[in-house]
């Protein structure tokens, strides 16, 4: 046993600090990136915010939505080889480069992604297969998880993989120098996951980010800061601690596009619940499996109607950050942000614990 004393920050702990700026409106900055896929080589250009591979979250019609503003969604990993191959063989290339598959990390996985390819190339769609992946654990530590990216790599060569999560370096290094171009970050941050209640098992996310975000830039590598983001303001965190992409589920719950069950009542509500919940384990495993526990939770959250007005309100309070700091580019932006720790010290101010 051992204990690391480095004090370790989420997100609510801290706030950026505002700069001098020559930016006279939020309508000057940039929020738009292009990265250069380190192994497959691919260009891959957007306003890096992703909609999670949640079932109630990564929906086509989400895809449609966020696509419009320049956004990606990761699809859930629920949907059939019929259902990708009908949404992918009429999606145009604005539409489809803002798509991601998702994936977990068995042989049924690999199986299906060759299902796929077969069954678009037999309608006459081959040049619309995706090529942007995610393969996607709640632990990517184990090192059946490891070999299965360097596999899947091997297979697929030119392929984009966004691979996860974990939330050190030394994980972090190992992804990429096994085939992963970018490297999901985050264990339990999530509103609606129970893994750091369930298993005390977690690492605060802003810390999380800033390390991995280090390690994986060294090599020429991309990360997604996955998970805690509740206001606006995180996302902007995120992309100031070195995320190259912010991946948000709770979030975009509650609107149109989402499949969650909507509740009557004044106001009305929808139904929001964690991949490990006993929601979703009994949707699509017929229930926990008897030697583990649900790490996940269901919940309620106000029904908001179309998902355009969020995004346009999480976009600009990041325009509006990096107006505070001057950042012209989102690609400044972690150059320019200097964090201010809050909260502890005002507690200590009145002598709580």
């Amino acid at each position: 046993m051992r204990i690391e004393e480095d004090l370790k920050l989420d997100f609510s702990d801290v706030l950026i600090r505002p700069k001098r700026s020559t930016l006279k409106s939020r309508s000057e900055v940039d929020v738009a990136r292009s990265f250069k896929a380190r192994h497959s080589g691919k260009t891959l250009t957007s306003v890096p915010v992703m909609a999670a591979n949640m079932d109630t979250i990564g929906t086509i019609e989400m895809a449609r939505a966020l696509a419009a503003h320049g956004c990606n969604t990761v699809l859930h990993k629920f949907y059939s080889v019929e259902q990708l191959t009908q949404f992918f063989s009429g999606a145009d290339e604005a539409l489809r480069s803002h798509v991601w598959l998702s994936y977990g990390a068995t042989s049924r996985d690999v199986e299906k992604h060759a299902a796929f390819e077969e069954a678009m190339k037999k309608a006459g769609a081959g040049n619309n297969m995706p090529d942007r992946i995610c393969l996607d654990v709640a632990n990517g530590y184990q090192e059946a998880f490891v070999h299965f990216v360097a596999e899947f790599r091997q297979r697929w060569p030119e392929s984009v993989i966004m691979a996860g999560n974990v939330v050190t370096g030394d994980l972090v290094e190992q992804l990429i120098l096994t085939g992963t171009d970018i490297v999901k970050v985050g264990i339990g941050p999530g509103s609606v996951c129970t893994t750091r209640k369930m298993t005390g098992v977690g690492y605060p996310q802003l810390s999380a980010v800033i390390e991995c975000a280090d390690a994986a830039h060294g090599l020429g590598g991309l990360i997604c800061s996955d998970g805690g983001c509740q206001v606006p303001g995180d996302v902007a965190k995120a992309f100031g601690a070195g995320a190259d992409y912010v991946m948000l589920g709770g979030m975009f719950a509650g609107h149109d596009e989402c499949t969650g069950e909507i509740i009557d009542g004044n106001p009305k509500r929808m139904k929001f619940y964690g991949m490990s919940s006993d929601t979703a384990m009994d949707k699509w495993h017929g229930g926990v499996a008897e030697y583990r526990a649900s790490e996940g939770k269901t919940v309620e959250v106000p029904y908001r109607g179309p998902v355009d007005a969020t995004i346009r309100e999480i976009l600009g309070g990041v325009r509006s950050s990096m107006t505070y700091i001057g950042a012209r580019t989102l690609k400044e932006m972690s150059k320019r942000t200097t964090f201010v720790r809050v909260g502890r010290q005002l507690n200590n101010v009145f002598g709580a614990s």
